[in-house]
């Protein structure tokens, strides 16, 4: 018999509803609906309209009534957080992509340095860590009942239960990796309490049924939502379609994550001095890794090009990178910070590389520069993992780019599977089910690379 499970996958650009069947040889997968994820601005502040969500989030349900429905899932974005009064009401969560934590980060190091804020939690320093956001924001936050990330938040919204879901927590910089709970030195900092925190879970666990309201607005009846890997990029790399345990992944997408799996978190000098990141993996580990700029450079270059008039398709430009015989070989990196919100794109990697550019050409020196940035990491990965590794596999839309799949292997030297697309969806389908990675590998299609000579 077929059994359904409804996944509910948010990026921060857009979010998705989907259904998923598992029949006991492979998972389909239907999206219900898809909606924009709505960043709005107030007095000068960003937010999450987290209600919106809800709203978006109901309507998939619905489409879903009458399906005898296992459970439900959450994945999300990293970081950010909800503040939830004494009265059960919950408030819109600051945007990381708010400026408002620039320079917080120094302020922070006056109290904690750098050094040991990266020893006590493992996670890379961005100046949008919710350490940082909740230090910025120490009166409101110290304010608050209860501080929930934006899965558990959601979760909230439609069971009533409250959880603090660990490869979320993960994400924060609040948390020690080794012991799985919060640092109360970091929270003394920030003007924080451990009770604000609502008990831990592991992906897997129960968190309740929909509420009766919840219930028969959808028609789906009481339920379950379950805490899947609450952060996307755990769930995305829960469904690596891995053989054995000699691998590393890269999420591909606008950003890029590139990492391997540990039982243990590695915290040493050298992953600070590399800055890598050490987040919670679906089976409680931990995945070591660092973030790449990945599809963020060629989005906004079509985005400038369609304001010049100049309009291209994924597959146009594929066959653009694939012709071309005029190569620039002078490679940028693309995670110089002048890469991360310039006015023009393609204005901006001219002046990198010294001269004018053909569309043909800066396609072409853009997925040269990704694949020679992820070989660079490759090899940092190879300094720090325990064996060798022997493939590379590529999860996320990225990895229908056959080109830089292909450039990638070549840099790296390694054999590169990609896929699945929907690496995320079918990761958090895979945690309600209880399935396993050779279930995702019988469920989907890859494409193997290997490195020219």
């Amino acid at each position: 018999m077929e059994k359904y499970y409804i996944a509910v996958d948010l990026g921060a650009t857009s979010g998705r509803v989907i259904l998923a069947s598992w029949n006991g040889e492979k998972i389909e997968m239907q999206t219900l609906h898809r909606f924009p994820t709505p960043l709005v601005e107030k007095d000068g502040k960003y937010f999450w309209d987290i209600f919106v969500l809800e709203k978006e989030i109901l309507e998939g349900l619905s489409q879903a009534a009458g399906k005898p429905v296992e459970s439900i899932g959450i994945d999300t974005w990293g970081v950010d957080f909800c503040c939830v009064d004494a009265e059960g009401k919950v408030s819109m969560p600051r945007a990381y992509r708010d400026p408002y934590t620039q320079g917080v980060p120094e302020q922070f190091f006056r109290e904690m340095p750098r050094e040991e804020l990266y020893r006590r939690t493992g996670i890379q320093i961005m100046n949008f860590n919710s350490v940082f956001q909740a230090y910025a924001r120490k009166e409101e936050t110290a304010a608050a009942d209860k501080l929930l990330f934006i899965p558990d938040a959601l979760s909230y919204l439609l069971t009533g239960k409250m959880v603090c879901e660990y490869t979320i927590l993960s994400t924060s910089a609040l948390m020690n990796p080794r012991t799985k709970e919060l640092d109360e030195d970091i929270l003394k900092i920030c003007g924080l309490r451990k009770e604000q925190f609502p008990p831990l879970v592991l992906p897997g666990a129960v968190i309740g049924p929909l509420s009766k309201e919840v219930a028969d607005k959808t028609g789906l009846g009481p339920v379950p939502v379950m805490a899947v890997a609450g952060h996307d990029t755990g769930s995305a790399v829960a469904a690596v379609p891995a053989v054995d345990a000699n691998f590393a992944y890269l999420s591909s997408g606008t950003w890029s994550l590139m990492g391997i799996e540990s039982a243990q978190p590695v915290i040493t000098d050298e992953t600070f001095r590399l800055n890598f990141t050490n987040e919670g993996g679906a089976k409680g580990d931990i995945r070591l890794l660092k973030n790449i700029t990945g599809m963020w450079i060629i989005e906004q270059c079509l985005a400038q090009w369609r304001k010049e008039g100049r309009s291209y398709t994924y597959a146009e430009l594929a066959d653009m990178a694939r012709g071309c015989t005029d190569r620039e070989t002078r490679l940028f990196d693309p995670d110089d910070p002048d890469f991360a919100a310039p006015q023009n794109m393609p204005a901006t990697i001219i002046a990198k590389t010294g001269h004018a550019l053909t569309d043909t050409q800066m396609v072409r020196l853009i997925y040269d520069s990704l694949a020679a940035k992820c070989a660079k990491v490759f090899q940092m990965l190879q300094g720090l993992a325990g064996a060798p590794i022997d493939t590379l596999h590529i999860i996320g839309g990225g990895s229908q780019n056959d080109v830089v799949d292909q450039l990638t292997a070549d840099a790296c030297g390694v054999r590169v599977v990609a896929g699945p697309a929907e690496g995320t969806a079918l990761g958090n389908v895979m945690i309600q089910a209880g399935l396993s990675r050779k279930d995702i590998l019988a469920s989907i299609n890859t494409k193997i690379y290997t490195p020219h000579e």
